[in-house]
């Protein structure tokens, strides 16, 4: 039994190694020599040459970086041209609406001077076309012939005439002479056209104190605590052809001693 048999059973120990070997005469017989090994050509330093090198793995990296990186710098020039267009647009925007506005104030302020030159005008033109219109306020004095003068009706009065206890609702009046104690005097007058429309309490009142802003009267009026008095047509007299607006000075009591018309 060969003792390399696993099968074997045996004693239980180190395990012993058995080299076995041919014996001589069978190698002899057998008539054969061992072969030598033939040695092993050395590869040629140039066969690496005409070999195809394969590409490396990590080259095609660098190269698609360096693609996109171009491709993302393009794409950011694209993106400054565009941003500057925009700009561009919206100072062009910027200052076109500041130049309207300009027009348009250049236009408001041209307006604006034109209606105030118009409205000057027209106010320097309106005393002489109310003087025109109406008769004037202050005529000269026409001095009676003989006073004092009972029992004179408004419509009657003239400008200068001096009044004692004068009561403007009256219907009769006493003229005296404006040297005399007197109480009021006519210091001026205007009338409406004979076709002009009723113009209302509030109308005449406003037309007689413009008539009394008219009057131009003497230092003397100073000495004196004076205030207006209006007579102006009522609708029952307008309509029998009352057209005469008064303005008269008056003093409490018989105190005016003077005319004070120049």
């Amino acid at each position: 039994m060969n003792d390399n048999d696993p099968s074997h059973d045996g004693e239980r120990g180190t395990v012993r190694s058995v080299t076995v070997q041919p014996e001589p005469a069978e190698a002899q017989s057998a008539g054969c020599e061992p072969a030598e090994p033939k040695p092993v050509a050395p590869e040629s330093a140039g066969a690496d040459r005409t070999q195809p090198s394969a590409a490396r793995p990590g080259t095609a990296r660098p190269v698609a970086a360096q693609a996109l990186a171009a491709r993302f710098k393009s794409l950011l020039g694209s993106i400054r041209s565009r941003l500057a267009q925009t700009e561009v647009r919206q100072t062009l925007l910027k200052a076109g609406f500041v130049v309207a506005l300009l027009v348009v104030g250049g236009l408001l302020v041209w307006l604006l001077t034109s209606l105030l030159a118009s409205a000057t005008m027209q106010a320097a033109n309106r005393p002489e076309a109310t003087a025109a219109q109406s008769s004037p306020a202050a005529p000269a004095v026409s001095p009676r012939p003989s006073l004092p003068l009972a029992n004179v009706g408004p419509l009657d009065f003239r400008v200068g005439d001096c009044f004692k206890d004068f009561d403007p609702e009256a219907s009769k009046s006493t003229v005296v002479a404006c040297t005399s104690d007197h109480s009021a005097q006519l210091v001026a007058v205007t009338h409406y056209a004979d076709g002009d429309a009723y113009p209302g309490r509030e109308g005449l009142k406003t037309r007689a104190r413009e008539t009394c802003q008219t009057a131009a009267l003497t230092e003397k009026s100073n000495a004196y605590n004076l205030n207006y008095r209006l007579a102006y047509p009522s609708t029952a007299s307008w309509a029998k052809g009352d057209r005469r607006v008064d303005c008269y000075v008056t003093a409490s009591g018989n105190v005016i001693k003077a005319s004070l018309l120049p």
